[in-house]
């Protein structure tokens, strides 16, 4: 049985989905970051930069939420959710995994912990809205993608690029342009709200699904 350590609406819904959708044996682990749980010794003692998930697969220990979400596609290739090794495919699979997780989900540290982008607190407003016009810029990238492949990210089957997207879009709620609000990112939000993984994974989390 796998082991997810969690906090509601953070990164670990992305592999929440996906273990829904692959319908594996798992138990939550809430990590309480009111409290600063993530930041204990035992959580630091399974991933010491304190960040949320965490997977334990029996005495493996992973970490990094595209890296978590690889893992579990390969472990059930049967789910099909990430495309063969080797293929074209499987490559722009990568390609779009690499831009959601190194581009805009790192932008989004910028966008929501802009303070501690200078050593000037004055300076974070500024680097806030830098960021968000970086980000609506990013979704319009995904948008295009989705205008020419979609209605998901690799084409008419779903993928766990897509919980990955919906994770993004969640935190995107806020931006002066929402990814909800663009014609083919909204569809697909739409598709997505409609899924069961995701409907379970929301209510497990305590989440009104898809972005409240």
């Amino acid at each position: 049985m796998y082991k997810l350590h969690y906090f509601p609406g953070n990164a670990s819904i992305a592999p929440h989905m996906l273990m829904e959708e692959l319908g594996v044996d798992y138990e939550l682990v809430y990590v309480d970051r009111n409290k600063q749980a993530h930041k204990s010794p035992e959580y630091l003692a399974l991933n010491p930069s304190g960040r949320i998930p965490v997977l334990e697969d029996g005495a493996m220990v992973i970490s990094e939420t595209a890296a978590i979400c690889l893992h579990l596609a390969d472990r059930h290739p049967e789910g099909r959710m990430a495309p063969d090794i080797a293929t074209p495919e499987r490559a722009k699979f990568y390609q779009w995994l690499m831009f959601l997780t190194n581009t805009i989900q790192t932008e989004f540290l910028v966008y929501y912990y802009s303070e501690r982008y200078s050593s000037d607190s004055s300076d974070a407003q500024a680097i806030k809205e830098a960021a968000e016009q970086r980000l609506i810029g990013y979704f319009e990238i995904v948008e295009a993608q989705l205008a020419k492949k979609g209605p998901y990210m690799m084409g008419k089957a779903v993928s766990f690029l897509d919980f990955y997207l919906l994770m993004l879009c969640r935190w995107g709620r806020f931006l002066s342009t929402k990814p909800s609000e663009m014609k083919h990112l909204g569809k697909h939000i739409k598709l997505l709200s409609k899924h069961p993984a995701v409907l379970r994974t929301f209510e497990q989390e305590g989440l009104e699904a898809p972005f409240a």
